[in-house]
């Protein structure tokens, strides 16, 4: 018996599932995904619900929308008939989760909701099913079989509820423009949050750490420097202390090519002008972005006069865990 063999043979054939279900995504997604959307702009909530091993997924899948910014419930379809039905309000979205679609707590629910007009989002292996006759919008997870050898384990089918189920979560994401700093404002007690929640002021290297030079210093006097502070960097600054440009040691290798007594020219010669700045004040994250957008290795931090106050070096972003 080669239990490898087999253990690849449940890989194959969920993954097999995946692809199915995949190809099925069409307008209904859309609708799921604009409904969803509606409701959260509205400031009303999502509602999942599920019975057995649909409901541990759904869990799953109320936890992420919450996660990314969408206020999401888990409704137990059982305790839903003795009070826990006061939850849903008119305008909530529900989510129900049932494979065959005639789960009977699940269906014995659906007036309740339509009653209390809540949209009914089905994620249904059946189509002709109770509830997706009866449901808003039906979402097909129907897969060819489970992964459980006597085909009777949910296996296949609860992998393509919550792989769509994320689907739907990171689509309703882009759709709504959540960014990292949302986020990390909803998970503040984790790295990732906490990380993510710095200030630039709080990652850079100070003032008095990075080279700072007058247009009038030489090449070679910003060369000392770097050796001195060790640095890879000059900020160049006009009299009144305000930014002109950034030496880098790419631009010394640059003009050395061209011109080896390149040490004798004064930096506002050899500067890149107008570099790219980030505020003191502005959130850690925007930093990553800069770096990545301008493809940068160092990054002039100033306050709100265009002063320079600091500098944050690609190698200081894996420090502070943000890349």
């Amino acid at each position: 018996m080669n239990l490898v063999a087999m253990g690849r043979r449940v890989f194959e054939i969920e993954i097999d599932s995946l692809r199915l279900v995949e190809k099925k995504l069409g307008p209904s997604f859309e609708e799921a995904v604009h409904r969803l959307s509606e409701v959260v702009s509205k400031n009303r909530k999502v509602i999942v619900v599920g019975v057995g091993k649909s409901g541990h997924i759904g869990q799953k899948i109320a936890a992420t929308l919450s996660s990314t910014g969408a206020p999401s419930v888990v409704l137990n379809a059982v305790d839903a008939f003795h009070g826990d039905l006061g939850i849903a309000c008119e305008g909530d979205a529900a989510i129900a989760l049932s494979y065959s679609g005639e789960t009977e707590e699940l269906v014995r629910l659906l007036p309740y909701l339509k009653r209390m007009k809540v949209s009914v989002i089905a994620l249904t292996g059946n189509l002709r099913s109770t509830l997706a006759q009866n449901a808003d919008i039906v979402l097909d997870v129907q897969v060819e079989k489970e992964a459980c050898p006597h085909n009777l384990a949910p296996t296949s089918s609860t992998t393509a509820m919550l792989a769509l189920g994320d689907a739907l979560a990171m689509v309703l994401l882009e759709k709504r423009g959540f960014r990292k700093e949302d986020f990390a404002r909803l998970h503040p007690g984790g790295t990732l949050g906490r990380n993510l929640l710095l200030h630039v002021g709080e990652i850079m290297r100070p003032r008095e750490a990075i080279v700072i030079l007058p247009t009038g210093a030489s090449v070679t006097e910003a060369l000392r420097e770097w050796n001195r502070k060790r640095a890879g960097a000059a900020v160049v600054v006009d009299e009144a202390g305000t930014l002109v440009g950034i030496f880098t040691h790419g631009d010394f290798v640059r003009h050395y090519e061209k011109n080896p007594r390149v040490g004798e020219l004064p930096l506002s010669e050899v500067i890149t002008a107008h570099p790219v700045t980030v505020r003191v004040d502005k959130l850690a994250v925007e930093v990553l972005n800069l770096f990545e957008s301008h493809r940068i290795d160092d990054l002039i931090v100033v306050d709100g006069k265009n002063r320079p106050v600091g500098m944050v070096d690609s190698r200081d972003l894996t420090m502070h865990k943000l890349m």
